[in-house]
């Protein structure tokens, strides 16, 4: 297993380490852009129902408001994605540093995996959601 890892590893020259240590920063910076977007947007979606409530009862106060549905838990559970996001650049981050210091980097497949699944499984929520709020009067 240790032989098949040193396989798919690069050396680093010891002059382009810092352009390897700036790399991982600006990575690391966009890891955490897109967790910060999908904090917020899941922020959103989760007041999306309490704000149609608001709206609903101002404009016609005697209709009884439905429960939120589902934008609650989809909301909620993209603030976690995104939460979770910025965990994985920091312990990404760490990762890739430690291995710059000792000339050495290689992909991570199992992370692009484990993203990949969480944001598709998350984009089926939200196509879920679209569809039903799309049905309701």
């Amino acid at each position: 297993m240790q032989m098949q890892k040193q396989r798919h590893q690069a050396t680093i020259d010891e002059t382009k380490r810092a352009t390897e240590y700036l790399a991982n920063e600006r990575t690391f910076l966009a890891w955490i852009r897109t967790s910060v977007a999908v904090i917020s947007l899941g922020f959103v979606l989760a007041r999306f129902s309490v704000w149609l409530g608001e709206l609903s009862a101002q404009r016609q106060p005697q209709m009884q408001v439905h429960s939120g549905g589902i934008s609650l838990p989809t909301g909620v559970a993209m603030m976690i994605l995104g939460g979770a996001l910025t965990i994985l650049a920091a312990w990404r981050y760490h990762v890739v540093n430690r291995n710059i210091e000792h000339g050495k980097v290689s992909a991570d497949r199992g992370l692009v995996v484990l993203v990949t699944v969480m944001v598709t499984l998350l984009s089926g929520a939200m196509i879920v959601f679209a569809l039903l709020s799309a049905k309701q009067p």
